[in-house]
């Protein structure tokens, strides 16, 4: 693993200290700073590595959208699926707020004809989203969702950080088709997460985890 993932992963396991050390101000910035090397300069403004320039860096739309040999997903794919996942937790679970998504029209915009979170797609409607969905407003999508993370976080209050999703906003994600009820698995894991867990995951360490399988992607289609 190169150096700046290295550190990223360093940091992660700060953050997670801090979190569960109720230091909400070091959580905070820690946060923001892990937060921002998982999404695009460009979102967040910060002077920092970003491992999601790093991955698109050098990439041309065709190879953004596709599928290599003995892959699962295409990097827009993995674009959709991240951002979708950020939408609907810290916006559904944690603040209580409108996706994105809905809030923005983002369906249209995006030339999708899925409400979900991708997970539990067959190979059929992977492969059709990777080569229908419009890239320039998937990057897009994507910076708004994370500026609306960093917005949402920054208003959260101490206490809440040991606090679990309320039970109307759980059931809210399956009320408006945020994932699939295959899928229903993935709402029981977030049920049983504080604040501090789901910051922990999908706005941080799931963009991590999925912007890796996005790299060893883009190597395989550059070979």
């Amino acid at each position: 693993m190169d150096t700046n993932r290295q550190r990223w992963n360093q940091g992660h396991q700060r953050l997670r200290r801090a979190l569960a050390g109720n230091d909400p101000r070091a959580a905070l910035d820690l946060f923001l700073s892990q937060h921002a090397m998982v999404h695009s300069q460009k979102m967040s403004g910060a002077n920092l590595w970003s491992f999601e320039d790093e991955v698109l860096h050098g990439v041309s739309e065709e190879q953004i959208r596709c599928i290599p040999p003995e892959g699962e997903h295409s990097i827009a794919w993995i674009l959709f699926h991240i951002a979708r996942i950020e939408d609907i937790t810290i916006n559904l679970l944690v603040a209580g707020t409108t996706q994105l998504f809905v809030r923005d029209g983002w369906k249209q915009k995006l030339r999708v004809n899925i409400p979900h979170s991708a997970n539990r797609m067959d190979d059929r409607s992977i492969a059709a989203l990777s080569a229908e969905i419009d890239i320039a407003s998937l990057r897009a999508y994507r910076r708004s969702v994370g500026r609306r993370t960093r917005q949402i976080v920054r208003t959260l209050k101490p206490e809440q950080f040991q606090e679990k999703a309320k039970e109307t906003r759980l059931q809210k994600v399956m009320d408006e088709g945020a994932l699939l009820p295959e899928a229903i698995g993935i709402l029981h894991y977030w049920s049983k997460r504080t604040i501090a867990g789901l910051l922990l995951m999908p706005p941080t360490r799931h963009n991590f985890l999925h912007l890796n399988e996005a790299l060893r992607t883009k190597r395989r289609l550059q070979r």
